[in-house]
Formats: structure tokens, sequence, C-alpha cells
């Protein structure tokens, strides 16, 4: 079965507490819910990682290139922009990662550095874009076989 890291960046934890008139009041436990539920549809095994820190968003993916993880999927979050050694470390690893946005950066407007290393980006969808990502995901890996 194919493993996914899905990584929560910086003030994810605030999901449902903070800022609700752009990301709604789904709080990052209903988040982590949702995406163990459409990975369990499609047949992935995912892991969930949230960190505040950069360092620790790196050091996941440096362990993560080296430990059996297939693919990635990054809300950045408050890493979105200005954060190039996060960027330089999405770009290193091995395996694809998409990058996530419960709303539409661009709309605030907002330009993700990390868009420019991702496979893929998708905005705007609401926690459905997670399972867009996974689909994805699947559908790539699958190719690749």
């Amino acid at each position: 079965m194919p493993k996914v890291l899905v990584v929560h960046g910086a003030g994810m934890n605030m999901r449902g507490k903070a800022q609700i008139e752009i990301f709604g009041t789904m709080t990052l436990p209903e988040y982590d819910q949702a995406i163990r539920r459409y990975a369990a549809e499609l047949g992935l095994e995912v892991e969930i990682f949230l960190s505040n820190s950069e360092g620790g968003v790196i050091e996941k993916l440096y362990s993560a290139h080296d430990g059996g993880v297939d693919a990635a999927i990054i809300n950045p979050a408050g890493f979105t922009t200005g954060y190039p050694a996060l960027v330089a470390a999405i770009a290193q690893v091995k395996f694809p990662t998409i990058e996530v946005h419960i709303s539409n950066p661009a709309r605030r407007p907002l330009i993700s550095d990390i868009a420019r290393v991702a496979r893929g980006v998708v905005t705007g969808f609401g926690i459905y874009g997670y399972y867009l990502a996974l689909r994805g995901l699947k559908e790539l890996l699958a190719a690749r076989a």
C-alpha cells in the first residue's frame, strides 16, 4: 500500500479557532479525520505530521525520504512564502509533493514559493482538496509502477 506523508505547516493547529472567515470552522483534528477517511477509500496509508517550526518540517521530509514514504502532501500555511530552506528540502526529496490549501491564497494575494517545486497545487476546494491531492498521487504512483 503506498504511503503518503501529510504535513501541516505553521498555524494549522489554529484551524477552527482563528481566521474562520477564511478557513471555516473545521478544526485540525477534523481535517485529520477526513484525510484518513479519504486515504482509506483510496487504499493509501497516511502519516500525518504538524510542526510550527520550519526545521521540524524539513527534518520530517528528510527522514521520510529515507523512510519508505512514496509521496507527500503539504499545506504549508504560514510557510507558504519566505522559507527558502523548506523549498529546497521539497525539491531535494525523491518523492512527489503536492501543495494543498483550503482557501485560494492567490485571492489574498499570496503567491506560494513552494508551488515552484511541488509536483502540483490544489487550492480553494476546502477539505476536499486533500482528497484531490491523494487521488492525484495515487494515479501518479500507479503510473510509475
